[in-house]
């Protein structure tokens, strides 16, 4: 495959598909903190995109070496979705639901957490690596580098959107924010199986 324009055009518009889910996550981060520092801000959107950048390469490696073992472990990938951002929506739903007329402000996730959200919403980007099969080494760390780098700007984005809507909303973002991960992680669930 050549470094033409459709390779370009391709693998971001797999970095924008891809990243919807790690910028609704980015959107409640910033519901759930919205006095969150601008060095905290790239962080978290650095995480997001290096885990986008991360399993679509993984996935090309298993497609180039394991791909039987990959075919089946690709049953599970929206049963952890779920899990993972089911436990974490929990845990933001209770401490927002506990914390409610608390006037003390937290950081809404901390670095395990945003882990844990980092692989929940790119888990599903491992078998991007079938769709880039046919790239060699370069052309597949190319590809995946824009991925990374498109969303690193959607979730910094959605995590200033999230600021914004958050401070309106005060002591409800947190609420807010984990219902939105709830949902996310049942939306890729259900979607897995249409």
């Amino acid at each position: 495959m050549a470094l033409n324009f459709s390779f370009f055009f391709t693998s971001i518009l797999l970095g924008v598909g891809l990243a919807m889910d790690a910028f609704s996550v980015s959107l409640a981060n910033g519901l759930g903190e919205p006095n969150m520092k601008k060095r905290k801000m790239c962080g978290v959107a650095g995480i997001f995109a290096a885990f986008q950048f991360v399993m679509p390469m993984t996935g090309w490696i298993c497609v180039s070496t394991i791909a039987q073992y990959f075919k089946m472990f690709q049953k599970l990938i929206p049963w952890i979705a779920l899990a993972l951002l089911g436990f974490i929506g929990g845990k933001m739903l209770y401490e927002g639901i506990k914390n409610k007329d608390s006037e003390e402000e937290k950081p809404a996730v901390g670095f395990a957490a945003l882990l844990l959200q980092g692989i929940a919403t790119s888990i599903d980007a491992l078998s991007v690596g079938f769709t880039i099969s046919e790239h060699n080494l370069l052309e597949a760390l190319l590809s995946c580098a824009l991925i990374g780098v498109v969303t690193f700007f959607i979730c910094l984005s959605g995590i200033a959107i999230g600021r914004k809507a958050g401070t309106k909303l005060a002591g409800g973002a947190g609420i807010l924010g984990g219902a939105i991960l709830i949902f996310i992680g049942l939306e890729i669930f259900i979607t897995s199986w249409f």
